[in-house]
């Protein structure tokens, strides 16, 4: 074989060790979930007043609410662990309904599934996500067409369910309006099985057909609910009939039967879909291809047609009406191809006009060029809470949207259609909000979202829609220290390139020279409560302390502020307005800053301070709050509470009100802000106009962190002194039961958002979160409360009451006195460095940077401690600055340097677009350069449609690129070793039509072209204009600090800033030559018979090319990349797909036999097939992890590792012996596998310490792989350890059945993820279930662990002997790591 010799050595080796070693284990998980939205839904989920909004995404859902300013910001999302088939809102608020505890006058989410289930599920403010009110199966799980469970409506008061199947069968459900658990109160199937075809009336009462489309016909006004019985409209298309019919059913309720009251059928189009008109009883729209009908079902038994509105007349000469920036704009779509992702929509009117052959993987299909000369209507939304003038706006195929408004005048209904109203893309979804916003999705591009305005919809914001990934690149760029995805998404005339990155986005504003040494804290100030911005920024060093102004720049005005600048600031802060104070070890100083700091300073020359000293002690730690200020020594230890009172102008004073001493040494204090208290949650609190009762008075309470170490809550009130309200007891221990070192809070701070909790940061980088017990805790704690166990040496029973008070004590009030012992709930490590905590604004249900080894978003409003990466790196310090230039800007401190950014939390997707235009189909990383290789295709040029360009990954210009003849498309590249150089080479298709026939053979008549290019670094001159303003283009963009940021200008810094950089040709450590080019030039070309599909590197110095069902070894001659040599070939039974190698061994992915394994014997020019495929399989992608194992994608959703066998007398035959060591089915096809994963380069688990913690996150990082897929998902596949895996097998398998995180559409999970495999295939372990884990409580995760294996209610897991116990902490340990690397 062709084999070096310290390659033989590693194959050996690898031989050798193969059969002593276990198969593969992983953990799959979700980086990012799909973001093709189908289904758009509006309702009141979190609350009875809260403007909501949900996504279908097929596998997952996510609720969402738009802001005023068109702004999608994301609430939760929770995968499904199923596949949804259809969904629809259940109206529960208003009077409709009697209340129930569990709606809450809330809405209710209706979804049909592939369980056969009808969910009815209701969204958990505890839990933070959606969760099942009721199930009620309809049929087994699956896909029959005959059975019910493909389609969905439910009626506009809320009162009926339908749910039909593909064809022939209807099923009627009545909503119970008890308060009862039954939601279902009864129910009936159309027909029945006793039923004929045919009733007197002659009419046909058997649904004989495919059901396109279904709505209920709304009851007249004055009829009541128990008199009224439900009619449903049916859109029929019967097998022998070339139209559609319109078919209205009945349900007798008081005779339990449904019956055909008429039917509706006209010789014109083809109708497509039905939908009620809101607030106009009995009327209905029927859309069919060419017009729109306004039909009169009032009289069921007569159902006429009152108004006919044709479509064909629609003006397609419209002006585009878009503001948006050119990345965002769209473009007409009548000479495109439309493809339709979700496979499973089978009777989309689209499907109608594609050829039955076409491949729907096939995205660089030649169809697109046939023009459809129809046009129907896509999608459509009604405008809310309007039912005296319905008015509905409609996206038509060609793209444009218009507006419909119904009208009545002596003559009867009359519809009016407005002129265009916006155009671009076809729009798959409409939704309009209040506000007058209206967002439309799209497929194969971002959504919009549209304000309309003076009758005319004009563009507003983007929704980010990544779909599909049609190829992706896995980089650790610049050192970043975390990887980042170069990813190619959409189709033309959308396509786009991506820069995909974990953790929330950060815009980078400005990045200061690394001059900041020793900083010690820093603070922002604003000069009066109520202000909106901020005025100063505070930066503590270890002797000295500067103070600057927050503007356009950051100017020292330290003097003018008052604060000594020769000590190290402990704390600082507004006591009130035009009041600041400074804490540091000698005393606490009261500024008044002069109006040369801010406009509301005094008019003075210079400030005005005053200060106040404790007696011989030093000061340790403070806070500021609103009138008051708090600060604590440690020798001895004393806890000092002062005042700020008037004497007279510009004069204050601070006073003491009240000093306790403390028996334990305090860590950290943290004052609430007392006029946040009043401030409306955040949009993201689970239920945002909630009402709940809170244990204490807030505005006189602050909380301490003790060495002791606890945390504390403590009352104070001038008249009564201070009270110990609640106490948490921090006491951890590890594993081993081995008490873990260093719990002692480096930070603190009191949440309000739905409950009262406090969070805490240890200075061992643990998190805790301390909730206030419930009523029947409280009760079993009164007994053990003999004494207080607070860091005050005062016993409660004194402290707590006035100090002018005498007498005895009764019991009741000692009772009434004594603390609550607050209930640990959560524990998480996110690091080994101290914790801080950092709220982003004063409000208690503000979002906290959390910062230890690297920067998290705690989000407040989630159970339990739930917390999301920030894509920055890792930082000593921060805060946040609210200016009128950057009103959500960050300031960190890292690596010496000040780093001002904006938080862009109300970006969905971490995901940076570089517009490319066509469909970009192939992504590579050339490290020479430091540039990326794009592929294009569905170019809009007259001489070409595909290209190979240069793309700048900073800026997105394309630099360079080689144009592919006309009539060729580029369907794959590699770059390939040539020497010590690397060339790229390149398979298209020079054929027009499918690859293959249907039987998965290659079309014989097909040709392609294997091309090798050369990569060329060269001076240029000015003569080459075209390419030098590209890279002046990119240089400009590379260079500006606010180059992302609208309406910030280099310029505006001033030179004198603090915060200006000195070098302005360089951006993140990167120096650009203004004379370095790169280009791309021919060096070889053959057409081969067949399409090149797959090309592939092998060994350093040879490459592999598919072409047709046919693949070939070939060589460069003496190094010489001029001339190609063909060395051997193979043939496989069908079209080959993927070609992949690792070392000698070759897979090759076919459309019919899976993976094929071949080797490659050198000396007799000859490739010999080793191993095949078990089953059938068609292959979308494959890799090899190593020389015996791969793993495959195939076209049906499901992920599968193989391997060669273990034993020797297994290799009998290649014709069937590769053994499928563990499979998982997603849902979704992946186009694109790859090595790597998007982690980051730093150890957080203190379990690490003992071993090699470098070889370790290497290993994950290595040994990881990253699957995307054509929703848009990114998944990834975490190598465990046989421990590990057994471990979380055994969560797993209890997860899946309790009630806080079982599938919540009533999905088998098991079943679920071993679609497409055999049962007997183990599985790879379920990352998006186990994680849930996280998200539970201490005693919730507890009593998920009590569970016993093996009962009804569990699954028994196939385990030779009973495991040891399982603990909460050994399972949080594993998934705190995976958790830790990939968010």
């Amino acid at each position: 074989m062709a084999v070096s010799e310290e390659e033989s050595s590693s194959s050996s080796s690898s031989s050798s060790n193969y059969k002593s070693r276990s198969p593969p284990h992983y953990l799959a998980k979700s980086v990012l979930r799909g973001t093709v939205v189908l289904q758009v839904l509006p309702g009141h989920f979190r609350s009875p007043s809260s403007n909501d909004v949900v996504f279908g995404k097929e596998t997952s859902i996510e609720l969402v609410i738009i802001d005023d300013d068109g702004v999608v910001q994301s609430v939760c999302e929770q995968p499904l662990f199923g596949i949804i088939k259809d969904i629809a809102v259940l109206r529960w608020n208003g009077n409709r309904h009697q209340q129930s505890l569990q709606m809450q006058g809330r809405d209710a989410l209706a979804i049909i599934s592939d369980s056969g289930k009808l969910s009815i599920l209701t969204f958990c403010s505890e839990m933070h996500r959606f969760s099942p009110l009721s199930q009620t199966q309809l049929s087994s799980p699956g896909n029959s067409r005959h059975q019910i469970g493909r389609m969905l409506t439910i009626d506009s008061n809320g009162y009926f369910i339908a749910v039909s199947a593909y064809e022939f069968q209807v099923a009627f459900f009545k909503i119970s309006m008890s308060s009862g658990n039954d939601i279902i109160e009864k129910r009936i199937s159309y027909p029945s099985e006793t039923e004929g075809d045919t009733n007197t009336s002659g009419l046909v009462s058997s649904i004989g057909g495919t059901i396109w489309s279904m709505c209920f016909i709304s009851n007249d006004l004055r009829q009541s609910y128990k008199e009224h019985n439900p009619v449903l409209a049916i859109l029929l298309s019967r097998r022998d009939s070339v139209v559609t019919e319109l078919l209205l059913l009945e349900w007798d309720i008081e005779e339990d039967n449904a019956h055909v009251l008429s039917q509706y059928s006209d010789a014109g189009s083809l109708a497509h879909n039905i939908t009620e008109v809101p607030g106009l009883y009995g009327f209905a729209f029927l859309f069919r291809v060419g017009d729109i009908l306004l039909m009169d079902l009032r009289d069921a038994h007569n159902p006429c047609c009152v108004f006919r509105t044709s479509l064909c007349s629609l003006s397609t000469a419209v002006e585009e009406l878009n503001d948006a920036e050119e990345s965002c704009k769209v473009h007409s779509v009548e000479e495109e191809c439309i493809f339709d992702v979700a496979a499973s929509a089978l009777l989309e009117l689209g499907d109608i006009h594609k050829d039955k052959d076409d491949d729907p993987m096939n995205v660089d299909s030649e169809c697109g060029n046939v023009n459809s000369t129809s046009c129907h209507v896509c999608s459509w939304s009604w405008e809310p809470e309007n039912v005296k003038n319905p008015r509905m706006i409609f996206s038509v195929d060609s793209g444009e949207l218009y507006m419909v408004e119904i009208y009545s005048d002596s003559s009867g209904p009359k519809v009016n259609l407005s002129d265009c109203l916006y155009k671009g893309l076809p729009s798959k979804a409409l939704l309009w909000v209040e506000g007058g916003l209206v967002a439309a999705f799209v497929e194969m591009g971002d959504g919009m979202v549209l304000q309309l305005e003076e009758g005319r919809l004009l563009y507003k914001n983007p929704i980010q829609n990544i779909a599909p990934i049609l190829d992706m690149s896995v980089v650790d760029y610049i050192d970043e220290k975390h990887d980042q995805m170069f990813a190619c998404c959409g189709m033309a005339p959308e396509g786009s390139l991506r820069i995909i990155q974990n953790g929330i986005s950060v815009e980078k504003l400005l990045k200061t020279p690394p001059i900041y040494h020793g900083v010690t804290g820093t603070w922002t100030i604003k000069m009066k409560v109520t202000d909106s911005y901020h005025a100063l920024l505070v930066l503590s060093f270890v002797e000295e302390t500067r103070v600057l102004s927050v503007g356009v720049s950051f100017t020292d005005v330290t003097d003018s502020v008052g604060f000594r600048p020769d000590v190290c600031t402990l704390a600082c802060g507004l006591v009130g307005d035009g009041l600041l104070v400074q804490i540091y070890q000698k005393a606490v100083i009261l500024c008044l800053p002069t109006t040369g700091v801010h406009p509301e300073g005094i008019p003075l020359s210079s400030p005005v301070c005053s200060s106040w000293v404790a007696d011989n002690m030093n000061i340790s730690l403070g806070a500021v709050g609103h009138n008051v200020i708090i600060v604590a020594t440690s020798n001895p230890c004393l806890l000092y509470i002062l005042g700020v009172r008037f004497l007279s102008a510009y004069r204050y004073e601070i006073y003491q009100l009240y000093h306790v001493q403390l028996q334990n040494e305090l860590s950290c204090i943290s004052i609430p802000e007392k006029h946040s208290i009043l401030k409306p949650s955040t949009p993201h609190s689970s239920c945002p106009d909630s009402t709940f009762s809170v244990p204490v008075d807030i505005g006189n309470t602050f909380v301490i962190g003790t060495h002791k170490p606890s945390v504390e809550v403590i009352s104070f009130i001038p008249d009564k002194g201070i009270k110990v309200v609640a106490i948490g007891t921090i006491s951890l221990t590890n594993t081993m039961g081995t008490t873990i070192s260093g719990c002692i809070p480096q930070d603190i701070r009191l949440v309000l958002v739905d409950r009262l909790y406090v969070l805490s940061g240890l200075r061992n980088g643990m998190l805790l979160r301390f909730d206030w017990p419930s009523t029947s805790m409280m009760s079993s704690f009164e007994s053990t409360l003999q004494k207080p166990c607070s860091g005050l040496s005062v016993p409660p029973s004194i402290a707590h009451t006035n100090r002018n008070s005498s007498g005895p004590v009764s019991s009741e009030r000692m009772k009434e006195n004594c603390p609550v012992y607050l209930q640990l709930i959560a524990v998480r490590r996110i690091g080994i460095t101290p914790a801080f905590l950092i709220p982003l604004t004063d409000s208690l249900d503000a979002d906290i940077i959390t910062l230890s080894d690297r920067p998290w978003l705690l989000q407040t409003a989630r159970h339990s401690l739930m917390y999301t990466s920030i894509s920055f790196q890792p930082s000593t310090h921060a805060t946040p600055v609210c200016s009128a230039e950057c009103p959500n800007g960050v300031m960190f401190v890292a690596e010496n340097s000040l780093h001002l950014v904006e938080m862009v939390q109300s970006k969905r997707l971490n995901v940076q677009k570089f517009p490319l235009g066509g469909t970009p189909r192939k992504v590579l990383f050339h490290n020479e350069s430091r540039l990326l290789l794009v592929m294009r295709n569905d170019l809009s040029s007259d001489s070409y449609s595909s290209d190979v360009c240069y793309v700048d990954p900073l800026s997105g210009s394309i630099l360079s690129s080689f144009k592919l003849d006309p009539g060729e498309t580029g369907k794959c590249m590699e770059l390939v070793k040539v020497g010590h150089e690397h060339v790229l080479v390149i398979g298209t298709s020079l054929s027009v039509g499918p690859a293959m026939m249907p039987s998965g053979e290659a079309e014989s008549s097909s040709q392609g072209r294997l091309i090798v290019l050369s990569l060329e670094h060269r001076q240029h001159s000015d003569a080459d204009s075209m390419t030098h303003g590209s890279k002046a283009s990119s240089s400009s963009q590379r260079t500006s600090p606010f180059r992302d940021v609208t309406g910030y200008v280099a310029e505006q810094l001033s030179n004198s800033s603090m915060c200006s950089s000195p070098d302005e040709n360089n951006f993140d450590g990167i120096k650009l030559e203004e004379t370095e080019a790169w280009s791309i030039k021919l060096c070889y070309s053959t057409k081969l018979s067949g399409m090149v599909l797959a090309v592939c590197p092998y060994l350093d110095r040879y490459f592999l090319a598919s072409a047709g069902s046919v693949f070939y070894v070939c060589g460069f001659p003496n190094d010489n990349y001029q001339r190609v040599r063909r060395l051997a070939v193979a043939r496989t039974r069908f079209m080959i797909r993927t070609l992949t190698a690792h070392f000698t061994r070759i897979a090759v992915g076919d459309c019919r036999d899976g993976i094929l394994f071949f080797s490659y014997h050198e000396d007799a020019r000859k490739l010999e097939q080793l191993y095949c495929d078990p089953v059938q399989r068609l292959v979308a992608d494959c890799m090899l992890m190593d020389a015996d194992t791969a793993v495959v994608s195939d076209r049906k959703g499901s992920v599968a590792v193989l391997s060669r066998p273990s034993h020797v007398e297994d290799n009998a035959s290649p014709e069937s012996n590769l053994t499928l060591n563990c499979s998982f089915y997603m849902g979704e096809i992946a186009m694109s596998i790859s090595k790597g994963s998007l982690l980051y380069k730093l150890p957080a688990d203190d379990a690490f310490r003992g071993c090699d913690v470098a070889n370790t996150v290497f290993n994950v990082s290595c040994n990881s792989i990253l699957i995307s897929t054509l929703l848009g998902s990114i998944i990834s596949f975490v190598p465990l350890s046989r421990e590990e895996y057994e471990i979380l097998e055994a969560v797993q398998a209890r997860l899946v059945v309790h009630p806080l995180t079982a599938p919540i559409l009533g999905n088998d999970h098991n079943e679920f993820r071993s679609r497409e495999s055999a049962v007997t295939v183990p599985r790879i372990l379920d990352g998006d279930m186990l994680a849930q884990f996280l998200e539970l409580t201490s005693m919730q995760q507890e009593a998920v662990l009590s569970l016993p294996l093996g009962s009804p209610k569990t699954v028994m897991l196939s385990l030779k002997s009973s495991p040891p116990p399982i603990t909460a902490n050994q399972v949080v340990r594993i998934l705190e790591r995976v958790h830790y690397a990939l968010n």
